[in-house]
């Protein structure tokens, strides 16, 4: 099957045109008809490249992965078995290439997270400055920056507790998926993803009490 188009700048299909169709479609892509091939991709590149460009915090090389995803679904169309939605499917195959990246790619030594997690007295009460104001969730949900002040801060989390934390709140895998792709026991996934909420809740504070912008 020939390579999918280049993913930058395609136009994502309406959330209308991808309903009902998709056993149609995924019967002409596996005939090899060329147009069926490019509404797939059309389809489904969206999802996936926001999917890559959070993982890997690269627009570009959230592109390269998107590419090699499609390539790797197409080369393994017929293991589709239809178990899950066509889109879970993609979703799984650009997450796993996600991770391969991050894998392989020249890695600095990771920093503790200890110093971002809370502190808490002899009493074992949480130490923090006086809040003079705060933010409500919903305030910070009216701006359109929200989003990509989380990531931010996400973004600023060590790299294996960023990725967990990424897995499990933002893409939604469950901690045996998780497990599974890390190669981890689940009560390290779980520990990981505990210490990850606690130092995000912490880098966002700052936010909420209205100390920053």
């Amino acid at each position: 099957m020939d390579q999918p188009q280049q993913i930058s700048g395609l136009r994502p299909e309406s959330a209308g045109s991808a309903e009902g169709d998709e056993g149609a479609l995924l019967a002409a892509v596996r005939g090899n008809d060329e147009r069926a091939c490019a509404r797939f991709v059309r389809r489904y590149a969206g999802r996936m490249l926001a999917t890559a460009t959070r993982l890997l915090g690269d627009r570009v090389l959230a592109e390269d992965c998107v590419q090699e995803s499609f390539l790797s679904a197409f080369q393994n169309l017929d293991r589709f078995e239809g178990r899950s939605g066509i889109g879970t499917w993609l979703h799984r195959i650009t997450v796993n290439a996600c991770l391969m990246k991050l894998r392989t790619r020249e890695r600095k030594a990771e920093e503790s997270i200890d110093d971002l997690l809370p502190e808490f007295d002899q009493d074992d009460c949480r130490i923090e400055a006086d809040w003079s104001s705060r933010r409500s969730v919903d305030d910070l949900l009216a701006q359109r920056q929200v989003q990509e002040i989380v990531l931010e801060k996400i973004r600023a989390l060590p790299e294996s507790y960023r990725i967990v934390l990424m897995l499990r709140d933002i893409e939604e895998l469950d901690t045996r998926e998780v497990a599974d792709l890390l190669d981890l026991s689940e009560a390290a996934v779980k520990v990981r993803l505990h210490r990850a909420r606690a130092a995000l809740k912490k880098l966002l504070e700052p936010v909420l009490r209205g100390d920053a912008p």
